[in-house]
């Protein structure tokens, strides 16, 4: 068994990684707001969103509500991005 250390550093890595990929992540819903303000199209697709929910769910195994509870959380932030966007 790893010791408690060692398991810290990665999940250090591991959350840096996850940063990264969260910023570019909300870059998209950036550009996703940009063309739906533009187009004139809602913000919230529920029927995509449920669609990518249950999938990440499928997908997470053993760890499959949690992951649903994230990406719950991700799609949230960004169509309050999304929003900022199309009221601006």
């Amino acid at each position: 068994m790893r010791n408690l250390d060692e398991i810290r550093k990665d999940i250090n890595r591991i959350d840096a990684e996850l940063l990264n990929l969260f910023k570019e992540r909300m870059d998209c819903a950036k550009e996703v707001g940009e063309y739906k303000k533009a187009n004139g199209i809602p913000v919230l697709n529920a029927d995509r969103e449920r669609e990518i929910l249950d999938k990440v769910e499928l997908d997470g195994g053993e760890y499959g509500g949690y992951a649903r509870e994230l990406f719950e959380k991700l799609m949230e932030l960004s169509r309050e991005l999304q929003h900022s966007i199309i009221e601006n």
